[in-house]
């Protein structure tokens, strides 16, 4: 097979979220113990519901039904991305400025591959963080293409 599993899901599952005016927030194929999962996380603006939910997995079922893509037996899962969702896509970084963020960098920059602080812009280069070190407040910038991971960070204050 030439293209992933992930790829082909993300293809089959574009056209039904459209129409049902969601967004695909990411797509999992993974093996967990000797069950495989495919994990389809989805979203809007005002959050999912298991409405949503469900619709999509039905939907989406029958698409995988009629194109098989996956050799073996998986269990599909469709959810909301949760409070920590992942960031992506650019869209999604710039849904997130003046939120708290936790982003992983493929390389160390000024010695940390680990950041969590207030997303404060992204121009598409470049993504900006407010850390807080200790007592100060400190701003680093890490070029996009360095970023690993990245996800809403929750709070606790």
């Amino acid at each position: 097979m030439s293209k992933k599993v992930t790829e082909v899901v993300e293809e089959l599952a574009i056209p039904i979220l459209e129409e049902l005016q969601l967004e695909l927030v990411e797509v999992e194929y993974v093996k967990e113990g000797k069950s495989w999962f495919l994990r389809v996380y989805i979203d809007k603006e005002t959050g999912v519901d298991i409405d949503d939910c469900g619709n999509v997995s039905e939907k989406l079922s029958e698409k995988l039904d009629e194109v098989d893509p996956i050799p073996q037996n998986y269990f599909l899962e469709v959810s909301s991305p949760g409070a920590e969702r992942p960031l992506k896509k650019e869209k999604d970084f710039l849904n997130a400025i003046g939120k708290n963020v936790y982003i992983k960098t493929y390389e160390p920059i000024l010695d940390e591959k680990e950041f969590e602080g207030i997303l404060t812009s992204f121009d598409g280069e470049e993504v900006t963080l407010e850390v807080r070190i200790k007592t100060r407040k400190k701003t680093i910038v890490i070029p996009f293409e360095k970023v690993a991971k990245a996800r809403l960070a929750i709070t606790f204050s």
